[in-house]
This record gives structure tokens, C-alpha cells and sequence, in this order.
């Protein structure tokens, strides 16, 4: 087992697994550090979690604003030494009924909130645990960084550069006494994926989620991916041959709602 957490860091923690992994770590002695696009349900998940003895801060910042992003990263490790950063934030965006492409401003939202969010977040926080020689960094991926799938390519793209950069940081941040996971979840319960319609296999609770993912970081996992039949059945789509694989995904129904105004919570 590692270490006890006792500060951690939660970027979207205003809704969907962001706000259930503050729920779950939420006890007396624990020091969040909350952050996501909406004031009023920030405002309220800190509530809950100050009810359950833990100490709160929270700050509406866009993870993609790198400047205050840091900024205020900083602040809170100052008063409280970061444990644990979880750079969960992040949005979907995909093609639907009557549409063959994302819009390309949606594409870019998609990149610019879950990599370049990602890099944003974790950017200060490992150079103060380099200085502190301790630490762990988690990041949120999913189970579609696996493979291109036809109806949401930048959410792919965006998920597999999330992948390859904790990878890369995982091995040169070894020597430094900090530890890198990816967290790669399957659908799970949350307002970001109730409006797409699709087959979502062995979909879990926010709740059960955010219990596998934490019982994951307190053994220190490099990976935690669920559920295990989805994650292993898309890996072994890559085996397949490349028309037989984009056969089976084309003929999926699946409609993804075109959201403008998509933002990471």
C-alpha cells in the first residue's frame, strides 16, 4: 500500500466521476482541491464533501487557460502540498444522425480541453513534486484511446495523446519518486455520455467508478481499465483485420450530440 493522501487535486470535479471521486475521498483530514466550469454544482459537491469532515477549496478555472490554471495550482500547493492530482476534465464530441463529420470547432474544443487541458493541469503540479521527491499523478482516459472509432475521432485522438503522454512521463518521473496511472474507463454513468445513444456495454456507476479508481491508486496500478471484458475485447480489435474491424464499428448506430457550448466540468 501506498502512503496515506492527504491533499489532493481534482480538475472536473463538478460533475460526472470528477465529482464521485471527490465524494469517495471526501473524510476528516483529506485537502481537496476542487475545480470545474460550474460554480453551482462545484459549490455543491463542496458542501457534501465539507459534511463529510474533509476541507475544501474549490476555483472555476478552464483547464485550458494555462496561466490561471497554474496559478491557482500553485496557490493550493503552497498552503497544502499536492498527494495525489487527478487530471480528470473533459468533454465529448462526436458525429450523429444526419452528420459525417464533427464540426471542426467542436474537434478542436475536444483536443484543446482533454490533452492540451491534460499537459495544463499536470505541468505545475509535477514540477513541485520533483522538487518534494513524492507524489502521484493520475489521468483520465478511457477505453476508446484503444483504437479510432468512426463516430468520434477527436475524442480518440484525444484520449490515445492523453495515453501516450502519461506513458512518457511515467518512466522519467519513476526516478523522481512519483507515480503515473491512467485511469481507461468504459462508459460509465455520468451527464456526459446520458445524450449519446449507442450500445454502452457493461456500463458502471459514477459510484463504482470512482471505488475501482481509488482502490487502483492505493496500489499504486500504472493502469486501471474497466471494465476488463470491454477494455481486453476493444484491445483485441486491433488484431483483427483493418476492413473486418471498420466494418463492425461503421455498422454501430450511434448518435452524438453536437454541442457548441461543450465544456469541461
Amino acid at each position: 500500500m501506498s502512503r496515506v493522501v492527504r491533499s489532493i487535486l481534482i480538475t472536473g470535479a463538478s460533475s460526472g466521476i470528477g465529482t464521485a471521486l471527490a465524494r469517495e475521498y471526501a473524510a476528516p483530514g483529506t485537502h481537496l482541491a476542487l475545480t470545474g466550469r460550474n460554480r453551482e454544482r462545484l459549490e455543491k459537491v463542496a458542501g457534501e464533501c465539507r459534511a463529510k469532515g474533509a476541507e475544501v477549496v474549490t476555483e472555476t478555472v478552464d483547464v485550458r487557460n494555462r496561466e490561471r490554471l497554474a496559478q491557482w495550482i500553485y496557490a493550493i500547493d503552497d498552503a497544502r502540498p499536492i498527494d495525489l492530482a487527478i487530471a480528470n476534465a473533459g468533454v465529448t464530441g462526436g458525429i450523429g444522425m444526419g452528420r459525417r463529420r464533427e464540426h471542426p470547432d467542436i474537434a478542436r474544443n475536444v483536443i484543446a480541453t482533454n490533452l492540451v487541458g491534460t499537459i495544463n493541469t499536470l505541468d505545475p503540479v509535477v514540477e513541485r513534486m520533483c522538487m518534494r521527491g513524492r507524489g502521484r499523478i493520475a489521468v483520465m482516459g478511457s477505453i476508446g484511446a484503444l483504437r479510432g472509432l468512426p463516430y468520434c475521432p477527436a475524442y480518440c485522438a484525444s484520449k490515445a495523446g492523453v495515453h501516450a503522454y502519461a506513458e512518457s512521463l511515467r518512466a522519467a518521473l519513476a526516478r523522481e519518486g512519483i507515480g503515473v496511472t491512467i485511469i481507461a474507463p468504459g462508459f460509465v454513468e455520468t451527464p456526459l455520455n446520458d445524450g449519446i445513444v449507442c450500445p454502452k456495454p457493461m456500463m458502471v456507476s459514477d459510484i463504482r467508478a470512482a471505488r475501482i479508481i481509488r482502490r487502483g491508486l492505493e496500489r499504486g496500478r500504472a493502469l486501471i481499465a474497466f471494465p476488463r471484458l470491454a477494455y481486453y475485447g476493444l484491445l483485441l480489435t486491433r488484431l483483427l483485420p483493418r476492413r473486418l474491424a471498420d466494418a463492425f464499428f461503421a455498422r454501430m448506430h450511434v448518435d452524438i450530440p453536437e454541442k457548441f457550448d461543450s465544456t469541461a466540468d
